[in-house]
């Protein structure tokens, strides 16, 4: 394979073949996010795409899932993207499914018609990172779209057949915003009804300007018991059909998997004992991105 760079893929897509189809990601402004600085955008070639596919073909029968790196496959222009689907269609006739990572921009430049081709040719999930259903964090984590605009392009995928997949980050407002924070994220994550909600905990990186923000004093990283306190309130205010809301990433002080509207009484009480000092939370030093 002719990786370039960071290649970075959801938890859930740890037994994929990672197929690599650009580098970089198409936005890269994120205050929070280190994964692509200095890194330019691009597409990588159908050339070496191809090439990598067939090598899967001959090293890869044992896995049943593609995901589609880098930051935003999605992006791809749709005649070269409905291309790259044909051929592992075509070359790796056993994959039962193609994800990618998505984001309110490639969404928006998506046509309704188009998204059901790639749904079609074997594109099964999206990954988008929400981050926050609070306009004032979005726009000081320079997210590039409001919490409207999260809501339309989450129910275009949705409409179009995906399963939809959305990252919130615990602790991103800071303290001021803390609330606000979570209850409108549970407000816009209930509005767009996705098939999974995943929910990190913010651990700085250096380099990036949220990193220099708190270095200056200009933004709090909350304690555990804080973050702990906005996940109950973010979890209590989203209400799903029938999604999964996992807050069991490496990051988060307490692991949790919850499948909704069932579990969330449970839920609650596990929070409001963890709250109470009944529950031991992770240690620090076993937290990582």
């Amino acid at each position: 394979m002719h990786y370039e760079g960071n290649i970075i893929r959801p938890p859930s897509e740890a037994d994929s073949i990672l197929l690599q189809v650009t580098v970089g990601c198409s936005r890269n402004k994120c205050t929070f996010c280190g994964t692509y600085r200095g890194e330019r955008f691009r597409i990588k070639s159908d050339e070496v795409i191809r090439e990598d596919i067939r090598f899967a073909a001959a090293c890869c029968r044992r896995q049943r899932r593609v995901f589609l790196c880098d930051g935003d496959a999605l992006i791809v222009p749709q005649p070269r993207l409905a291309a790259i689907l044909q051929a592992i269609r075509t070359e790796l006739p056993w994959v039962t499914r193609v994800g990618a990572y998505a984001n309110a921009k490639s969404l928006n430049l998506k046509r309704p018609e188009e998204l059901a081709e790639l749904r079609a040719l074997g594109l099964g999930i999206l990954y988008m990172g929400l981050e926050s259903g609070d306009d004032e964090t979005l726009r000081r984590i320079n997210k590039g779209a409001g919490s409207e605009m999260m809501i339309a392009m989450g129910r275009k995928a949705r409409a179009a057949g995906f399963k939809l997949s959305l990252t919130v980050l615990l602790g991103i407002a800071g303290r001021e915003r803390s609330e606000d924070h979570a209850r409108a994220t549970g407000r816009v994550l209930s509005a767009i009804d996705p098939n999974y909600v995943g929910a990190l905990s913010l651990m700085l990186i250096p380099g990036t300007p949220l990193h220099a923000e708190w270095r200056a004093g200009r933004f709090p990283l909350l304690e555990p018991a804080e973050m702990l306190a906005e996940l109950r309130t973010m979890f209590a205010e989203t209400h799903l059909s029938q999604g999964l809301f996992h807050a069991n990433h490496a990051s988060n002080y307490l692991p949790i998997k919850a499948r909704l509207p069932r579990d969330k009484p449970a839920v609650l009480a596990l929070i409001d004992r963890a709250l109470g000092g009944g529950v031991a939370l992770k240690p620090e030093y076993l937290r990582a991105l």
